[in-house]
């Protein structure tokens, strides 16, 4: 092989992933806040003030991605580039609570000089390698941390208390990272929105599918959340049961134990129900659905990775035969309503007594 083609090659590949990591570096960005969440004892003031740093990622549109979590209840927000002193003022474009994801957006042009949008990925698999960048504490520079995918699949939210798809990683994720970009050569596969305190590296990214999910959903200018079923179930390993259900041979499934009010599911599933199969995909006795080769999730990421008003065929085993029922997928609805961002307690005082949702 000719000596200075040789040369190039190999000064080729330095030279390309230099290229590529400025430009990630600059689609991230530190996000600065200033929240006052609610007083639940005097519902009449405002509460006290908090602020702190996030992170987020430059996507197409000169549109920012961030978590839920960093702007909930925000009075005022800035954004500050990697490599840049001067903070640019920010505001709340759409936000999904549920499913920690947000869009910022910054009025001044100028910020957005010098950037180039993250480019969409795919979702990774076990053990592939992957990048986190952002701005976490123990300084105030960009940092950038990597480790593998330990497992994707359905986790809690802690921020909304749903349990949805998510990355797994042992690439270290501490505050200051949440909203950050997830890169996988190249290319964005997620955002950082917590890490579990009580485990050694243990991290969570918001996977494509919930983000793309997000990102559809607020096409038409307003958010409408993330569907959910409304049922709650029992899985189907004893043999005892399998057979009172009609869940003869290798038919699976899962026993519906209740349905909530109000639900995508109310009036079309019923308790005693057991749910076989959903969208037409063959449900375990142990409430899971295959998701990659050898690998199980929970059912749930089927209606999870829907858009409200959205039908989906239900199979059933009710009354000894199957029957298909069509469900039109609605928000989650709870008796008693988890945890409520953006937006003021209401309350009423009647003679001295404060009187509250």
């Amino acid at each position: 092989m000719n000596k200075s083609l040789l040369l190039t090659l190999l000064l080729a590949g330095p030279a390309a992933a230099a290229s590529n990591d400025h430009d990630l570096r600059r689609a991230t960005v530190q996000i600065h806040f200033v929240a006052s969440s609610p007083d639940y004892t005097q519902p009449w003031q405002p509460g006290r003030q908090t602020s702190g740093t996030g992170s987020g990622v430059i996507v197409e549109g000169r549109r920012i991605l961030t978590n839920g979590h960093v702007v909930a209840n925000a009075a005022y927000l800035s954004v500050r580039k990697a490599g840049d002193v001067k903070k640019y003022p920010a505001r709340v474009a759409f936000v999904g609570h549920d499913g920690e994801t947000a869009i910022l957006t910054v009025d001044d042009a100028s910020f957005f000089e010098g950037t180039i949008a993250a480019k969409l990925g795919g979702v990774p698999f076990q053990r592939d390698k992957v990048a986190v960048y952002g701005y976490p504490v123990g300084g105030t520079d960009l940092s950038v941390t990597e480790g593998i995918v330990s497992r994707v699949g359905v986790t809690g939210y802690v921020h909304s208390s749903r349990g949805l798809l998510a990355i797994q990683t042992d690439a270290a994720i501490n505050p200051g990272n949440s909203g950050g970009p997830v890169f996988q050569e190249g290319r964005l596969v997620g955002i950082a929105f917590q890490h579990s305190a009580g485990a050694q590296n243990i991290g969570y990214a918001v996977p494509m599918p919930i983000i793309q999910r997000f990102l559809k959903d607020i096409r038409d200018g307003r958010y409408d959340g993330i569907p959910d079923l409304g049922i709650w179930w029992q899985g189907t390993e004893n043999e005892g049961l399998r057979k009172s259900l009609g869940l003869a041979g290798d038919n699976s499934g899962v026993l519906v134990t209740k349905v909530a009010y109000g639900s995508s599911a109310w009036g079309h599933l019923k308790e005693g129900d057991a749910l076989v199969k959903l969208d037409g995909v063959k449900i375990g006795d142990d409430g899971t659905i295959p998701f990659r080769d050898d690998e199980r999730i929970d059912y749930s990421d089927i209606v999870s990775r829907r858009q409200v008003g959205e039908t989906l065929d239900a199979v059933v085993a009710r009354d000894g035969r199957e029957q298909v029922v069509k469900v039109q997928l609605k928000p989650s609805i709870d008796l008693v309503p988890g945890p409520r961002y953006d937006a003021k307690p209401s309350y009423l005082i009647v003679g001295g007594l404060v009187f509250m949702p």
